[in-house]
């Protein structure tokens, strides 16, 4: 284990989440704040060769899971020849994509066919007006046929990620778990998180997970927690999920799938922790809150170096992130000050 990826908390780290653009075609109000939503993009992004030997270097030291993210990935021309070479590197075992879904209905089956393994698709509301206020233009039913298109192209499951804001779709709650009921679906809660420029005004909009369950008792649905083994080896899912997510999942007696809940803010899963993020040009984040971050792009081409860039960042990873609820709390250093779209997530 001399050379893996474990930080001075003991936390092996064997998951890798790669933004390819800072670009999206939508302007979701949680990740791209702003009566504009804008801000300069950087254009020096990472090239496929230059990705694939990253990848390869952090799969020599441990890595075996890597997600693709922006922005919206799928605005990065060729993403399937991506997954394709990523897929080939040895000691990875799984390749991930997360999408707003806008322009994936085409391309599903190429990236399927590619060998990717795990889809993520970010759908906030079921109601085709309000998916359009929150997302700033977006169309439901493109991401619709999104779905329909990645289990026709073969993939058994998809995930969909719902962030949850108070007076926004918390009345949505019970449409989404009445899909798990019907669809091999995961509806992964989100709480919504304080990073970036609206990190004061989240407040209005944050509310906890914890209603969720008390939702299913009243409607009589027996939920029950679904543990990593029993999810390998008894589920629908078998052979598409792993254990290391921050998601607790249940099952809704007699459902097809299953929901989890995600709480980065009342109960963190910090000490957990088993992710590095890559930004867009280059830069490894050990952490999503906080503002470090160090750039890889002059390493590339000397694997030594690559490791020796990627090892100090884990060395400065902290303890936990400060999304602290509680009022007058001074956070031990600045917090994170790029949007949700220029990390990835």
């Amino acid at each position: 284990m001399s050379d893996h990826l474990v930080d001075s908390f003991g936390r092996v780290h064997n998951y890798v989440r790669i933004s390819v653009t800072e670009r999206c075609n939508l302007g979701c109000q949680y990740c791209r704040p702003g009566k504009t939503a804008g801000y300069p993009f950087k254009k020096d992004l990472l090239t496929f060769d230059e990705i694939a030997a990253i990848v390869s270097v952090l799969a020599e030291m441990g890595v075996t899971k890597v997600r693709i993210t922006g922005g919206e990935p799928l605005l990065r021309p060729h993403l399937e020849d991506l997954v394709d070479r990523l897929s080939a590197i040895p000691g990875i075992s799984r390749v991930g994509l997360t999408t707003n879904g806008m322009l994936l209905a085409t391309k599903a089956e190429a990236l399927f066919r590619a060998g990717l393994t795990d889809m993520n698709i970010s759908l906030d509301s079921l109601l085709p007006d309000r998916y359009a206020m929150i997302t700033r233009g977006g169309d439901l039913s493109r991401v619709i046929k999104a779905i329909e298109a990645c289990f026709k192209a073969g993939f058994k499951m998809l995930k969909l990620n719902v962030v949850l804001m108070q007076g926004v779709n918390d009345d949505e709650i019970e449409s989404f778990l009445r899909l798990t009921l019907d669809y091999p679906l995961q509806i992964r809660f989100i709480e919504y998180m304080p990073i970036g420029k609206q990190a004061d005004a989240w407040k209005a909009g944050y509310m906890p997970l914890d209603g969720i369950m008390a939702q299913c008792a009243e409607k009589g649905w027996n939920a029950r927690r679904v543990e990593p083994a029993d999810r390998l080896s008894g589920s629908s899912f078998c052979g598409t999920t792993d254990d290391s997510g921050p998601a607790k999942y249940y099952r809704i007696s007699g459902a097809a799938g299953e929901f989890g809940l995600i709480n980065p803010v009342s109960d963190h899963f910090c000490m957990a922790c088993n992710r590095l993020r890559i930004t867009a040009n280059g830069s490894v984040k050990p952490c999503l809150y906080w503002n470090d971050e160090w750039d890889l792009k002059p390493y590339i081409g000397n694997d030594e170096l690559l490791r020796q860039a990627i090892r100090r960042s884990l060395e400065a990873k902290p303890q936990r992130h400060e999304m602290i609820v509680q009022p007058g709390h001074k956070p031990a250093q600045p917090t994170m000050m790029r949007q949700m779209s220029q990390i990835g997530g």
